[in-house]
């Protein structure tokens, strides 16, 4: 079956090699097609190619459009709900005895990895998992699980990946000693409130100090809030004086913040909010750590559904090398560039 590019699925198969028009081999006969090939078709300036008869059933196409194993869906909502528990409990532990167990926080933290090994689109974890209950210990959670994914992105081996992200769990620990009342405040912190959640670093490193001694979490629970150029807190330290590992988990706690709702915030889109840490990375974040960061989301962002602000609907198909917040849209039969739309924006990103 003959079919123009604008028309193809994900899941449709190719029934012959496809070359351009200078002869070279774009894809191979037999190749399944997902948006990544079709953005490639596109690029090749490929109009028609043939397919076999499409024998997918509507709920398989939307298995394919979800970007997700199926395997997935029925098994990381319970893992990712009882690492939250656990977080939890481990806050508890923290403020009534000043310590934590070595041993609960990899029990907690291991299904995840286990989870994160399997699966690689991170943009679908975190639109399918982000929830407005816990923020504080679904963010903790979170800022693991990507703290897991960068290390890794960065060059780090399993076993320090596995560390780093445990780090990134257990960043947020000091606030257990921060009261309800100024954690959840819903309007703007005083300058003497604010000067008390500064204090969760301090209180974070001496809980991980006292209950594994010096090490890796210590430090990041101390550093997260540091900057690059020397604004951050709670020492004001910049550049190289702070811990590569810190630099880490400060770009994943400053994404999951940014797209998370909480009492005082709107949670804000992924893309938008990659295009914000973009800009920090020119004076508050590590470049290299952030940059890696993004390069590594925005592919997971093809053949995510958008809304853009002119309230139209579609799919991205492909993500520009050089302009990575304004990808390639299909629009029903129509392919919208925001590289070249300047006035047109995403609104909203689902699954």
């Amino acid at each position: 079956m003959r079919i123009h590019v604008t028309e193809l699925k994900e899941g449709d198969i190719l029934s012959s090699d496809i070359f351009n028009s200078y002869g070279l081999h774009v894809l191979s006969r037999g190749t399944s097609l997902q948006m990544k090939e079709i953005s490639k078709l596109i690029q090749h300036h490929i109009d028609y190619v043939d397919i076999d008869t499409r024998l997918f059933t509507e709920v398989s196409i939307r298995t394919i459009e979800s970007g997700l194993s199926p395997k997935w869906l029925p098994t990381v909502t319970p893992i990712y709900q009882d690492a939250v528990n656990g977080c939890e409990q481990l806050f508890l532990d923290a403020y009534q005895n000043g310590v934590i167990n070595e041993e609960d926080v990899a029990e907690t933290f291991q299904p995840l990895v286990d989870t994160f090994k399997l699966e690689r689109d991170v943009v679908s974890m975190l639109l399918l998992l982000n929830t407005k209950d816990d923020y504080t210990y679904q963010h903790s959670v979170q800022v693991g699980m990507l703290s897991y994914y960068l290390a890794g992105w960065l060059g780090y081996d399993d076993k320090d990946t596995v560390k780093i992200g445990q780090a990134g769990f257990l960043h947020d620990i000091g606030k257990c000693q921060i009261t309800d009342d100024i954690l959840n405040k819903p309007s703007k912190l005083s300058d003497e409130e604010f000067e008390m959640i500064k204090k969760h670093t301090v209180y974070g490193h001496r809980i991980i100090i006292e209950s594994f001694g010096e090490s890796m979490a210590a430090t990041v629970a101390l550093q997260h809030h540091e900057r690059i150029d020397g604004t951050g807190y709670p020492n004001r330290v910049s550049g190289e004086l702070i811990d590569p590992i810190a630099k880490i988990v400060a770009v994943a706690d400053v994404y999951s913040a940014m797209i998370s709702s909480r009492v005082y915030q709107k949670k804000r889109d992924l893309l938008i909010v990659l295009r914000e840490l973009h800009r920090m990375s020119f004076s508050e974040l590590d470049a290299h750590t952030t940059h890696t960061f993004i390069k590594h989301m925005i592919p997971n962002f093809i053949g995510k559904q958008v809304e853009l602000v002119t309230g139209e609907t579609g799919t991205i198909i492909m993500t520009h090398p050089t302009d990575y917040f304004r990808p390639l849209i299909r629009v029903e039969d129509q392919f919208i560039d925001l590289s070249i739309e300047r006035d047109l924006e995403v609104k909203h990103i689902t699954i």
